[in-house]
């Protein structure tokens, strides 16, 4: 990868990536629960299976569609355990998110997965404490970071409608310079246009990847490199030729305003539950709530309207 501002930059905010240089359409894997409320494993395979032969080139394991903050240790260490015992490759195809506010949780969570060979790491912010500076948010990654074992392919998380703790370009560019190898790219899950156009202009040699599936075909056209997503759970086969040519998808609209009539992560569970037929996936862990009948049976109704 080239330096932030280096010959990737002048090329300008509107070139596109070339394809070989993408980072693909990695599937924010939602995490099955069975009825006593442990992660589902045989089933959390299937569904690895079926989104990868769908087209996502990678997965993505314990983020904000994975319920990866309800997730233990030891839970985390299951299902990892059962997707390579699937034969899963862990190295193209696997990635994980972490989700703590301490440097050793954060950073045992990180070594976990890079342990199991992951090709990449999850990075968000430590989400308890709001309100902090650019000055302690770079102390705190440098410090997991530091803690890590043959850190690799960290990708930072901006999402800040749920940590409320922003990761600023200019916090993204020191982080760069501090860690050179290590800062592979940045999930923006703001849902602000100019947030990613901010990112694309100053680290566009980065892999940038929209969570917004509104901003995903406009990013690529402007340079951006994929997206980890949790649409991709049921509907990956539309997000491709958004992925791979910038091509906009008329549907996307409509149902991400779908959506978002109700809380996002049930919702997307309801939605894998309609498509594979399997009630069981729409379960969620607690304090998440599983839509009610009425709302899944009204939600797999307007899903199945939009237009193709």
């Amino acid at each position: 990868m080239t330096p932030a501002g280096g010959p990737a930059a002048a090329r300008g905010a509107r070139q596109t990536r070339p394809a070989a240089e993408r980072f693909g359409l990695s599937c924010a894997l939602i995490t099955p629960f069975d009825a006593a409320g442990a992660p589902d494993l045989p089933r959390l395979v299937a569904h690895a299976r079926r989104v990868l032969a769908q087209g996502c080139s990678s997965v993505t394991l314990f983020g904000t569609t994975g319920e990866g903050a309800s997730l233990g240790f030891g839970e985390r260490a299951a299902m990892i355990d059962a997707l390579q015992r699937a034969g899963i490759d862990f190295g193209t195809q696997v990635l994980g998110a972490v989700a703590a506010s301490s440097v050793q949780d954060a950073a045992a969570q990180a070594n976990q997965l890079l342990d199991a060979g992951a090709r990449g790491v999850l990075l968000p912010p430590p989400f308890y404490f709001k309100g902090v500076g650019d000055d302690g948010l770079a102390a705190w990654f440098g410090r997991v970071l530091d803690a890590c074992r043959a850190p690799r392919g960290i990708i930072l998380y901006h999402i800040p409608s749920v940590t409320a703790v922003p990761l600023s370009v200019g916090l993204i560019g020191r982080l760069r310079r501090a860690h050179p190898e290590l800062i592979a790219g940045v999930k923006d899950s703001a849902g602000d246009w100019s947030n990613t156009e901010a990112l694309l202009d100053a680290h566009r040699d980065l892999h940038i990847l929209v969570g917004d599936e509104r901003l995903l075909a406009r990013a690529i056209r402007h340079g951006g490199s994929g997206a980890i997503n949790g649409f991709s759970n049921f509907c990956a086969p539309l997000l491709l030729p958004m992925v791979e040519r910038g091509e906009e998808a008329p549907a996307i609209g409509a149902l991400v305003d779908m959506l978002l009539d109700h809380p996002v992560t049930p919702a997307i569970k309801a939605l894998v539950a309609h498509a594979t037929g399997d009630d069981a996936y729409a379960r969620v862990a607690p304090p998440l709530e599983t839509l009610a009948p009425a709302a899944r049976a009204g939600l797999a109704a307007r899903y199945d309207a939009l237009p193709a």
